[in-house]
């Protein structure tokens, strides 16, 4: 339960119980648990979708689409305290700098943003607020129940699967201490709680995968491995990729 507990704190702003001390096997532990993490988010996610498209409809004539599609954007940035948004355009301004590896490396350990990555992110943020705004009220519930716990699951295949491209950093002790057991424990459990979602939600979960792992490859390529940064990139990226395959079937089967 500690290291359960550990996880949840490290990627979101939930804190059950605070935890101030841990090591890194503690976090490498923990990775285990964060399709389970990706759930609790999911039904926080999918319940204010429900409040504000089922369960208060009246809101219609007080929060246009495109805000309550905006809402349903900053949300998870509210949950995670933007700790994935952060990878994502560190990410970005690096791999796509055209430097040296080592520079690469370098620019996404810089705390300053890049042009790179800000225009990564406002390409994203507009890609997923059309999105939502596209989905149907059936369809994005499912999609945001079952979008964070897929894309926790990837976090996990790029961790277990992908080397670690740095000496050190909390990444690191994520990827010293999770395997291949701890991979097969993610999917299971993901696949445990986003089956009974229906087709789509399995169709992501494989489009998902094969995504990802060819991104991880790619990233693996130019920088030798993977960073802290690169998971909170493919988390975001998944994120998207569920929605888009979320989008995709909505128009096929309406």
């Amino acid at each position: 339960m500690r290291v359960f507990l550990i996880g949840l704190q490290f990627l979101t702003r939930i804190a059950i119980v605070k935890q101030n001390h841990w090591t890194a096997e503690d976090f490498g532990k923990s990775v285990r648990f964060f399709p389970f993490i990706g759930v609790i988010l999911g039904c926080i996610y999918a319940f204010l979708g429900y409040v504000m498209f089922f369960l208060f409809p009246q809101l219609h004539f007080f929060i246009p689409e495109h805000l309550r599609a905006a809402l349903l954007l900053v949300i998870p940035m509210l949950f995670t305290g933007g700790l994935h948004c952060d990878g994502f355009i560190d990410t970005m301004d690096g791999i796509f700098s055209g430097r040296s590896r080592e520079r690469m490396l370098e620019i996404m350990k810089d705390s300053r943003v890049g042009a790179n990555g800000v225009t990564a992110f406002i390409i994203f943020v507009l890609l997923e607020w059309s999105i939502l705004i596209d989905l149907s009220r059936t369809y994005i519930i499912y999609a945001l129940f079952v979008m964070p716990i897929i894309a926790r699951c990837m976090m996990v295949m790029g961790i277990t699967l992908f080397p670690y491209a740095r000496p050190e950093g909390i990444g690191k002790a994520f990827a010293d201490y999770a395997d291949k057991k701890t991979l097969f424990i993610a999917v299971v459990t993901t696949l445990v709680f986003i089956a009974p979602c229906g087709v789509l939600a399995l169709v992501s979960l494989f489009v998902t995968t094969i995504f990802v792992f060819c991104f991880a490859r790619y990233v693996t390529r130019l920088l030798g491995g993977l960073t802290g940064d690169v998971y909170g990139a493919l988390t975001e990226l998944s994120e998207l990729m569920v929605l888009i395959v979320f989008l995709v079937g909505n128009q096929f089967i309406r």
